[in-house]
C-alpha cells in the first residue's frame, strides 16, 4: 500500500509522537509499503507559541493539495490536529477519501495548564476535527475511555512499543556509586509535574535528562539535581547504565514512552497511579503506581531490574505496526 502519514509533529523535534512516527515508518517499509511523511519540514514554518520546539506549518492548504494529488495515497493517516492535519483533513473531505487519525497528546490538558482555558473549549475542537475519522487511534484503554465520555470519534486502540535494540539492559561495569540514582527523562515544561520528583527528598541522587521552556528556573530552584539536558536515544541509554530507578510525574501523558525505554533498560518506574503510567506498569512488577510519588519510590527500591526488562520486551513495534496496518484497513 501506498501510505501518508500527515504530522505536525516531526523531526528535528524530539518527542514521543516523533519517535512513535519513526518506528512505524519503518516497520511499515520493511513490510513492503510505500511510506511518506508529511511534515512542517516542508513548508514555512514559525514556532508553536509557549512551545518552540514544534514547528507551525504557514501557508498549509494549497501545498498538502497538490502533494496529496501527486502521492495519490491508497491510505491516509493524520497524526495530529495542527495545521498540516487541518489542511490534510480539508483536502480528505473535498475528495470523499476515508482517512484515520490519532490522539497521543494531551494538549487540552496542557493549554490548561499554561493558559487555563477551560478543558471543554480545546475537547470541542478536538470532538470537531476527528468527527469524520474512521478511527482515532489511542494508545490504551484508559485514553480510548476518556475519548468515549468526551464524545470524540471513533477511538480504536493502537498500543506502542519500545526500541529494545537501543534501549537494552546492560549495567556499566565502572559503575561504582554506592548512591542510589533515581532518574527522570522529560520535557521541561510545566505540564509535566516535574517539581513533584525534583523536590523530592530521597535517600539518593536525582538525574533529569531533556530540555524545555522551565529549565533555566528548575536549574535554579533545584541545585542539588544533576540536569543533562537534551540527549540522544543512545546517550540516554548510557547514561541509564548508571542509574537505578526512573520516576515519572507526569499526570498528563497519554501513554509514556519514556516508561518502556527505561524498564527495557532495567530501571523500575516510580509513578503516579493515573492514566499513563498505569496503562503501561498496570499490575506487573516492572514499577510502582501511587498517589503518592515519594511512596512510590521507597517501594520501587524492592523491585528487580530483570522484572522492569522483562515487562518492558511484551511491547514490541513489530506488535504495534502490525496493529497498525489493521487498523488502517478502511474498506
Amino acid at each position: 500500500m501506498k501510505i501518508v502519514i500527515v504530522t505536525d509533529a516531526w523531526l528535528p523535534q524530539v518527542n514521543g509522537v516523533v519517535v512513535c512516527i519513526q518506528q512505524t515508518v519503518k516497520f511499515l517499509r520493511k513490510s513492503g509499503h510505500d511510506v511518506f511523511v508529511i511534515g512542517p519540514d516542508r513548508f514555512r514554518n514559525i514556532p508553536c507559541p509557549t512551545y518552540p520546539e514544534i514547528r507551525l506549518a504557514l501557508f498549509a492548504k494549497k501545498r498538502i493539495f497538490s502533494l496529496l494529488e501527486n502521492l495519490e495515497p491508497d491510505v491516509l493517516h493524520i497524526n495530529t490536529e495542527g495545521p498540516l492535519g487541518l489542511a490534510a483533513r480539508s483536502y480528505a473531505a473535498k475528495n470523499e477519501l476515508k482517512y484515520t487519525t490519532a490522539f497521543q497528546t494531551r494538549f487540552p490538558e496542557y493549554i490548561k495548564a499554561r493558559t487555563g482555558m477551560p478543558l471543554s473549549w480545546t475537547y470541542a475542537y478536538l470532538r470537531w476535527f476527528h468527527k469524520k475519522s474512521e478511527r482515532v487511534l489511542v494508545p490504551s484503554k484508559t485514553v480510548q475511555d476518556d475519548l468515549m465520555e468526551w464524545k470524540i470519534g471513533n477511538p480504536e486502540i493502537w498500543s506502542l512499543g519500545v526500541d529494545i535494540e537501543t534501549f537494552k539492559y546492560q549495567k556499566s561495569p565502572s559503575k561504582k556509586r554506592k548512591t542510589k540514582v533515581y532518574v527522570c527523562t522529560s520535557r521541561l515544561a510545566v505540564e509535566k509535574n516535574l517539581g513533584d520528583f525534583l523536590g523530592l527528598k530521597v535517600d539518593g541522587e536525582k538525574w533529569m535528562i531533556g530540555d524545555g521552556p522551565d529549565a533555566i528556573n528548575l536549574k535554579k530552584k533545584y541545585p542539588d539535581v544533576k540536569f543533562f539536558g537534551n540527549k540522544t536515544h543512545q546517550e540516554i541509554s548510557e547514561i541509564y547504565k548508571e542509574c537505578d530507578y526512573f520516576v515519572f510525574p507526569s499526570k498528563t501523558d497519554t501513554f509514556g514512552l519514556v516508561l518502556l525505554e527505561a524498564m527495557a533498560c532495567g530501571l523500575p518506574v516510580a509513578a503516579y497511579d493515573v492514566s499513563g503510567p498505569s496503562d503501561v506498569i498496570g499490575n506487573s512488577k516492572g514499577g510502582v503506581l501511587h498517589d503518592d510519588l515519594l511512596e512510590a519510590c521507597k517501594r520501587v527500591t524492592k523491585l528487580k531490574a530483570e522484572d522492569a526488562v522483562k515487562h518492558a520486551k511484551k511491547f514490541s513495534w513489530e506488535k504495534s505496526v502490525s496493529n497498525f496496518e489493521k487498523l488502517l484497513e478502511l474498506n
